[in-house]
C-alpha cells in the first residue's frame, strides 16, 4: 500500500519512526516532510498529505503533530479527508471500518513509538465494512462538505 507520512516539528522523530516501520512492513511510503525539528506550521503538511491523497498518490495517510489536535483540525478542512486523532487501537480501526477514515493523526508528544506503531498496523489493517448505516452516514459527511465547502 503506498502510504503518505507528514509531521510538523514536534512530530519529526515520530513520523521518521514510522516511516521506517511502514517500509518494514512492506509499504511504499511518501515522505511529505518536515525534514528536521527546526519550527514550522502544521496546516501546511496536513494539506500537503491531504493533497497527495486526493490526487490518488497514497491509499492513506499518516499524520503527526505534537498534541494531534492541530493535525488533526487542519487535514479535515479539505474535502474528501477523513482523518481522526487517535491513541487507542479501538479508534484506529473502528475510524476505518464504520467512518471510512483515510488520515490517522497522531500526537507525538502523547503517545510513544511502540503504541504509534500499533495504531499504524491497527489502521492499516482495517477495512470499511460498507455496511448500509456506514455508507449512509459517509454519505452524509460528504453532503456536508458538498454544502459547507472548505472554507468553514
Amino acid at each position: 500500500m503506498r502510504i503518505a507520512v507528514g509531521a510538523d516539528h514536534a512530530g519529526f522523530q515520530l513520523k521518521q519512526n514510522v516511516a521506517a516501520y511502514l517500509r518494514e512492513l512492506g509499504h511504499e511510503v511518501i515522505d511529505l516532510g518536515t525534514t528536521s525539528t527546526e519550527p514550522v506550521d502544521y496546516p501546511d503538511y496536513a494539506e500537503a498529505v491531504g493533497k497527495t491523497m486526493l490526487e490518488g498518490h497514497a491509499e492513506r495517510a499518516v499524520l503527526i503533530c505534537g498534541s494531534g489536535v492541530g493535525a488533526s483540525v487542519s487535514a479535515n478542512k479539505l474535502p474528501g479527508i477523513r482523518g481522526a486523532m487517535c491513541h487507542d487501537t479501538y479508534s484506529a480501526h473502528q475510524g476505518v471500518e464504520h467512518d471510512d477514515m483515510n488520515v490517522l493523526v497522531l500526537g507525538a508528544r502523547i503517545i510513544g513509538v511502540e503504541l504509534a506503531r500499533e495504531l499504524v498496523r491497527t489502521f492499516l489493517a482495517a477495512k470499511f465494512t460498507r455496511e448500509e448505516r456506514h455508507v449512509r452516514r459517509v454519505g452524509k459527511i460528504k453532503a456536508l462538505e458538498k454544502r459547507y465547502g472548505k472554507s468553514t
